[in-house]
C-alpha cells in the first residue's frame, strides 16, 4: 500500500493515454507467440493549428482590405489614359489706329498706359488660393496651377524665348504626346491653327524689335477645375506689355507692345507626376500689328512713330479643308498710352 500511496498523486487523463506513442497488447494479443507486450501506435493526423488558421485569417483579411481600397481610393491612377488632344490656337493682331505712340523713357510710358498698376513680372501671375477636388488632393492642384504658372512665364517672360533665341525652356514643360505637334510648329509654321510658333509662345523678330526694359507688366488670373475623374483643367487669362525700341538702335524711343494671353491647360495624373501640361487652347491678342503682316511664326511690332501697313490679313480661302480664318483686329486708342 506504500508503493500505491507514491504515484497517488498522478493522474493520467484520457488526452495522455491517447496520445502515447506506446501501447501495451492486450492479454488476448499476448498470448500469441513471440508477442511483445507493446506496441508502436501510429502518430496522430493533426490539422492545421488554431495559431496557422488565425494567422491565414488575417493574411486574407488584410489582402481583401488592399484590394478593396485600391478600387475605392480617389486618388487611384486611371487605367486607361485619355488621348491628349492637339493644340488649337487662334492669334489675332491688333493695327493701331494712328501712330504708335512713344517716348525717351519706358517707366514714364508704363505710368502713362492701361498697365500702370500692373505688376513686374513672375509676381503678376500670383497663384490663387485652391483647394482639393472631389479626386484630386490639394497638392495636385497645387501642382496644376505651378505647372501652368512656369508655362505661362517661361513662354512669356523669358529673354531668351523672346528674342527667339531658344524654345526648349517651353517645349520640356508640354506632354509628351504634344511633342510632335510642337517641333512640327517650328520646323514648318503654318496659319493653320494648329502650327503656330506664337500660339505657343511670345516671340518677336530679332532683327526688328528688342527689349527696352526687361520688367515686363503683367496682370491677370488662374483657375483650376476638375472636369472629370482623372482630369484637372487650370485657365490662364494674362495681358502683357513690353517696352521695345528698335533693333540696333539705342537712343531710338520706346514704345508699348502689348499682348492678351488666354490658355487653357489640361492634367492628368501622368502630368501632374511629371510636372508637364497639355495645352489645349491659346487663344492670342496682340499689338500694335500690321495686319498685313505675318504673325505665324514671330511678332512684327509697329514701334514708336510707325502707323499700320494698308491692306487687311491674308485672304482667307473657303474652299481649302483644314485651313484657320485670317483675323485682324483694331487696337483700341485707350489702350495705348498718353503721351
Amino acid at each position: 500500500m506504500g508503493g500505491e500511496d507514491e504515484y497517488r498523486s498522478v493522474v493520467f487523463d484520457e488526452s495522455f493515454v491517447r496520445a502515447a506513442r506506446l501501447q501495451e497488447y492486450s492479454a488476448q494479443e499476448r498470448m500469441s507467440d513471440h508477442a511483445p507486450a507493446v506496441r508502436r501506435r501510429p502518430p496522430l493526423r493533426r490539422g492545421l493549428s488554431r495559431q496557422a488558421l488565425i494567422l491565414v485569417l488575417l493574411i486574407a483579411v488584410a489582402f481583401g482590405t488592399a484590394i478593396y481600397m485600391g478600387v475605392r481610393h480617389p486618388y487611384q491612377n486611371a487605367t486607361i489614359r485619355q488621348p491628349v488632344e492637339p493644340l488649337r490656337m487662334t492669334v489675332i493682331p491688333l493695327a493701331p489706329e494712328g501712330r504708335v505712340p512713344g517716348h525717351a523713357d519706358a517707366e514714364y510710358l508704363y505710368e502713362h498706359s492701361p498697365a500702370a498698376q500692373f505688376r513686374v513680372g513672375a509676381e503678376g501671375i500670383p497663384l490663387p488660393a485652391s483647394r482639393r477636388t472631389a479626386h484630386f488632393s490639394d497638392s495636385q492642384v497645387v501642382s496644376a496651377l505651378t505647372t501652368a504658372k512656369d508655362y505661362i512665364v517661361r513662354s512669356s517672360l523669358d529673354p531668351d524665348v523672346l528674342a527667339g533665341d531658344q524654345v526648349r525652356a517651353v517645349r520640356v514643360l508640354l506632354d509628351t504626346d504634344q511633342l510632335d505637334q510642337f517641333d512640327q510648329s517650328f520646323a514648318h509654321p503654318a496659319a493653320d491653327g494648329r502650327h503656330a510658333p506664337t500660339g505657343w509662345l511670345v516671340r518677336f523678330d530679332p532683327a526688328e524689335a528688342r527689349l527696352a526694359d526687361g520688367r515686363i507688366r503683367v496682370q491677370g488670373s488662374l483657375q483650376a477645375a476638375e472636369t472629370d475623374s482623372s482630369t484637372l483643367e487650370v485657365t490662364a487669362d494674362h495681358t502683357f506689355v513690353y517696352a521695345l525700341r528698335a533693333a540696333g538702335a539705342a537712343a531710338s524711343e520706346v514704345s508699348l507692345f502689348t499682348v492678351r494671353r488666354e490658355l487653357h491647360f489640361r492634367f492628368d495624373r501622368d502630368d501632374l507626376r511629371m510636372h508637364t501640361a497639355q495645352l489645349v487652347v491659346s487663344y492670342v491678342q496682340a499689338g500694335p500689328l500690321s495686319c498685313a503682316e505675318d504673325s505665324t511664326n514671330r511678332l512684327h511690332p509697329l514701334l514708336a512713330g510707325r502707323t499700320a501697313k494698308a491692306g487687311g490679313p491674308a485672304g482667307t480661302d473657303p474652299y481649302a479643308t483644314g485651313s484657320a480664318t485670317a483675323l485682324c483686329g483694331s487696337l483700341a486708342t485707350s489702350a495705348q498710352p498718353r503721351v
